[in-house]
């Protein structure tokens, strides 16, 4: 506002230079003592500010790896071993698929807990992390009830690679290959077996003969 009457007064005033008729110079001079009243009213245009940049330095975080868990029907609940853990200084956020919480000045460091894919969906608003004196414990609700078979997302190992610009046969020996490393000594045997036979040319099939 005290910027916009400054301007009306400058232009105001180079009109009234030029004015000759005593009406029309009248008229500019009244309008030039209001905006001068309104202008002493409103005071001096503010000068605007440049805004602060934060100069607070990225906190370094030591990844906490240790921990066991549970669970029941309806949660789970992950167990880690950390003294001096105080409430107001923790953060936590809680994702349908993730988490992470962090632990601020913990005997002079800062430490984070994260797992950011897990096993099964998870109802963030309910989650929570319980501090008690020697451990801390997070709590995470299920979308679903039953039983997880593990913590952390693991893509399938045999599953076969469907990626169509590859070789389908590339697919198949990733798939044999995980096979043999996951499998037991019997399974070891066939597949060695198929793989020589395939190289030998006794069979074009590598899959061949297998069970």
């Amino acid at each position: 506002m005290a910027e916009d009457l400054a301007l009306d007064l400058e232009e105001l005033r180079q009109l009234r230079s030029i004015a000759k008729r005593p009406r029309i110079v009248s008229l500019i001079d009244s309008e030039i003592h209001t905006l001068e009243k309104l202008s002493k009213e409103e005071g001096p245009a503010p000068v605007p500010t440049p805004a602060k940049v934060s100069s607070t330095p990225a906190l370094n975080y030591i990844t906490l790896g240790s921990f066991s868990w549970d669970q029941d029907n309806e949660k789970v609940k992950i167990y880690i071993s950390l003294e001096g853990v105080v409430q107001d200084k923790m953060e936590a956020e809680f994702k349908q698929w993730s988490f992470d919480v962090k632990f601020h000045d913990v005997q002079a460091k800062n430490c984070r807990f994260t797992i950011p894919r897990l096993n099964q969906e998870i109802v963030p608003e309910k989650s929570k992390v319980l501090v008690k004196p020697t451990r801390v414990v997070i709590m995470l609700f299920k979308a679903s009830k039953g039983n997880w078979l593990d913590l952390q997302y693991k893509e399938d190992k045999l599953k076969p690679n469907l990626d169509k610009e590859r070789d389908p046969m590339a697919g198949i020996m990733d798939l044999m290959k995980n096979m043999y490393e996951e499998g037991d000594d019997e399974m070891k045997r066939t597949i060695a077996k198929a793989w020589t036979d395939a190289r030998s040319g006794k069979t074009a099939d590598p899959l061949k003969g297998y069970p």
